[in-house]
């Protein structure tokens, strides 16, 4: 079943898109988390980290290609910028079509918190 994802890279539903080609598409995030919050996804339906497969590996490192091109274009390359990957429902995986948020922008707060 396409995600609203799939359905941005066919250009179905509108998306300000900052980079794309036959491998993956950058998007920025519709309720951004920082000054930069984008998304960069496999073209390729992957529905989370799990499901990826041994000849997805070209893709993926393409990925972080085209994120260090879309961190430079953006403006925050040399500032600093974070990339997450959520995967599963308790990580905060709102939309099973792998893909990675890149933010930055400011300075960003931890990760995560410890637990007590």
């Amino acid at each position: 079943m396409p995600t609203i994802f799939s359905k941005i890279i066919a250009k179905e539903i509108p998306a300000t898109i900052v980079y794309q080609d036959e491998l993956v598409t950058a998007f920025k995030d519709i309720n951004p988390s920082a000054p930069v919050h984008i998304l960069i996804i496999p073209n390729k339906e992957i529905a989370s980290t799990n499901d990826v497969q041994p000849e997805d590996e070209q893709m993926l490192g393409h990925l972080f290609t085209v994120a260090k091109l879309v961190a430079k274009e953006q403006g925050v390359a040399e500032s600093g910028y974070r990339l997450l990957v959520n995967n599963g429902s308790d990580a905060g995986q709102e939309v099973f079509h792998l893909h990675v948020h890149l933010m930055g922008g400011r300075k960003l707060g931890p990760l995560v918190q410890k637990q007590d």
